[in-house]
């Protein structure tokens, strides 16, 4: 494993190892946090913090586990700890989350987002910060339930209806914000 090889590079005193972290691990960090706290500034703060945390704790890595699960794991610690929001409490009515984008997007603005991946980043925006973070972790970073249960602290049935209700929400965004753009196979 890569990860183990640059693990040990810094701890035997090659600090300038620790980039390939950095560099690898950045953007879904920022994701994550940015999820979490709602702000970029502060997700780029807490971000930062979290590689320091990591670097001074890298000895308590077991060279077994994935660096990317110990490392968001930390990330997220950091973001929930920097808002002091109780983010898991959510209301187990989906029809109680605003599904309407189009007071956000006028007839224009849906034309010029022509890339799919800014209406995804769009539509996850829009969706409660836990079911967002949920479907970033699952599908963009290919994390497993295994992996995300790590990371978030949650068990492994919690992380599974929230991924069902989740895929349900995002779906359902698309089909009624994008009608367009919607295909069964993604969802």
């Amino acid at each position: 494993m890569k990860e183990r090889v640059y693990v040990e590079k810094v701890l035997s005193g090659n600090t300038s190892a620790f980039a390939y972290f950095v560099n690898n691990y950045q953007r879904m960090a920022i994701n994550i946090a940015y999820r979490i706290c709602e702000n970029m500034q502060d997700a780029e703060d807490v971000v930062q913090e979290s590689f320091v945390k990591a670097y001074k704790n890298l000895h308590t890595f077991r060279l077994d586990s994935k660096f990317s699960t110990w490392f968001y794991r930390i990330v997220f610690n950091t973001a929930v700890t920097f808002t002091k929001a109780k983010m898991w409490v959510i209301d187990d009515e989906v029809e109680s989350v605003a599904f309407d984008l189009s007071s956000d997007l006028d007839a224009s603005t849906k034309l010029d987002m022509n890339e799919t991946g800014e209406i995804v980043s769009h539509v996850l925006s829009k969706m409660p910060k836990a079911y967002g973070l949920m479907l970033s972790l699952f599908y963009l970073e290919d994390n497993s339930i295994k992996e995300i249960v790590e990371i978030t602290g949650l068990n492994n049935s919690n992380v599974k209806v929230m991924l069902f209700r989740a895929r349900g929400m995002f779906k359902e965004l698309i089909t009624r914000n994008y009608p367009e753009l919607y295909m069964e196979e993604l969802i």
